[in-house]
């Protein structure tokens, strides 16, 4: 029998989707049978076709899952997407904590090799870092991680790097109010990161977004190394009081001179896979995103969850029409409901500006086959495998529970990285079908690709290819063990393609979500 072109996902869909481009007049083939219809249009890879007439105002099914409706009548065989495809309005239920799945079977004894902080905290790098309370002192802070890589640190060989954490806000916004703290939070929750072996805060001084207000809000101390005095070294510094710019570089110099040594002073040691705490993310995604990738990233969750790690899932605009699968895995209704909480705030914050929390999918994921936020929302849950939802963070609150739980953050990629590093993530996997080329330092970035053209096309970039799920070279269980291992490789040293090629300085990038005045 010829190969199968196409792919049903479940019994109850009424699109296929195609395995590779094929031309109008191909017959569907999907799963080993032959359908009646023949395809009316071409069909690209990932796209979907009808297998039967479906009416206008009818359900499209896809995942088992109505992901939009018809906007016109399809014929079987036509081409399914946006000009045929309307969102329309999804009447779900919620059903709290119905569903709770069992705890998976534990799994003792993996270790990684990690860095062992003083106080106990588990590091997958070693980096050093300037973070910027103010826009203002973003360039002083890019001189000073200039100066100390050029001229210092090819002595200190356990050092990753120098990374000036630098960013457009801090200014502009009520004290105290949700910008103000949710800023904060997100800077601290970097200062404060396992993989951040030594620091300075640097500001301008006059600024809304007072270093201050971090010390005394998020447990920012002056750090302490081996021969060097408590009190010694500052924790802050501001351009202001150091006298401008180039003072405040040769200083800031200065001081990291002093931190090198006791920052370089570690060594990789065994550590719990327990204590991986993995951000998952998909960007630049495509039809194929639920199918390869994002399920097989399900398999490596469940799996590090089996093992007592931590999986977060994020991007709540992106979970949108398929909420109503992770309320019923709620651990109890109030964990449920805190995810619908953050839902509906979406679509108030969407209506403040006119817009709607479905105008996604973007250019690229539609040119790749999505067609609505609901389809793609389905697909971008799988990442979050099969477990029961643990709890429910705001964006770049620390994560304290073991398990599976998400993080409310935008879609944007860099902005929804950054958010769940501030929480605490050592470890990236990030799913692309476009080829989103990504990486964010202090943390290693995983990258899978969903299709194998893609994967081979941009062969540097990407790290594991979940496209041969569909060309037959692997299950989606094999690729999800490929993942797992690979970020137990990744967090005890081994490089990723991003880091490899030195990506991950531009995509600190914290939420706005307030006005600027």
């Amino acid at each position: 029998m010829p190969e199968a072109t196409f792919l049903r996902l479940h019994p109850d869909d009424n699109v296929v989707i195609a395995k590779r481009s094929v031309p109008k007049g191909a017959d569907i083939r999907c799963n080993g049978e032959t359908q009646p219809p023949i395809t009316l249009d071409r069909i690209d890879l990932g796209h979907k076709v009808a297998v039967e007439p479906i009416k206008i105002g009818e359900p499209i099914r896809k995942f088992g899952q109505m992901i939009g409706f018809a906007s016109t009548d399809i014929e079987a065989g036509d081409w399914v997407h946006g000009h045929n495809v309307e969102v329309g309005a999804l009447s779900l239920d919620y059903a709290f904590a119905t569903d709770i799945p069992p705890d998976p079977q534990p799994i003792t004894g993996r270790t990684f090799m990690g860095y062992r902080r003083a106080d106990g905290r588990a590091a997958t790098r070693n980096y050093v870092g300037i973070i910027t309370t103010v826009n203002c002192s973003a360039t002083a802070s890019k001189y000073v991680a200039a100066e100390v890589t050029r001229d210092l640190l090819a002595d200190f060989p356990n050092i990753d790097g120098v990374i000036a954490l630098t960013h457009k806000g801090g200014c502009a916004m009520g004290y105290g109010d949700d910008e103000h703290v949710q800023l904060a939070r997100t800077l601290a929750g970097f200062c404060n990161h396992p993989n951040i072996g030594a620091y300075i805060v640097l500001g301008l001084g006059c600024e809304t977004g007072q270093a201050s207000f971090m010390v005394e809000n998020h447990g920012l101390v002056q750090l302490e190394f081996p021969g060097q005095p408590q009190g010694d070294l500052p924790l802050v510094m501001t351009i202001q009081e150091e006298g401008g710019v180039r003072k405040t570089v040769n200083r800031a110099v200065d001081v990291l001179a002093k931190m090198l040594p006791g920052a370089n002073r570690v060594e990789r040691v065994p550590i719990p896979v327990s204590e991986i705490m993995l951000a998952t993310e998909c960007g630049g995604s495509d039809g194929n995103s639920g199918i390869t990738a994002n399920p097989a990233v399900g398999i490596c969750s469940d799996l590090l969850v089996a093992h007592g790690g931590t999986t977060i899932l994020a991007e709540v605009p992106e979970i949108y029409g398929g909420e109503h699968l992770l309320t019923r895995r709620a651990v109890s209704r109030e964990v449920g409901e805190k995810l619908i909480e953050r839902i509906r705030w979406w679509e108030d914050y969407g209506a403040k500006f006119g817009a709607k929390i479905d105008n996604n999918p973007s250019v690229g994921n539609k040119l790749g086959g999505l067609t609505t936020i609901y389809e793609k929302s389905l697909g971008a849950i799988a990442k979050a495998g099969s477990t029961a939802m643990r709890d429910v963070y705001k964006y770049a609150e620390t994560v304290t529970s073991k398990g599976f739980v998400v993080m409310d953050t935008p879609g944007f990629d860099a902005v929804s990285v950054t958010g769940m590093v501030a929480g605490g993530a050592n470890v990236v996997v990030f799913t692309t079908g476009r080829g989103s080329c990504f990486g964010c330092k202090p943390v290693p970035t995983i990258k899978v690709a969903t299709n194998t053209p893609m994967y081979e096309r941009m062969i540097d970039d990407m790290d594991i290819n979940a496209g041969r799920i569909i060309d037959g070279g692997g299950t989606v269980e094999d690729v999800g063990n490929e993942i797992f291992e690979k970020v137990i490789s990744v967090a005890s040293g081994e490089p990723t393609k991003s880091e490899a090629q030195g990506i991950g300085d531009e995509e600190f990038c914290p939420w706005t979500i307030g006005p600027l005045f």
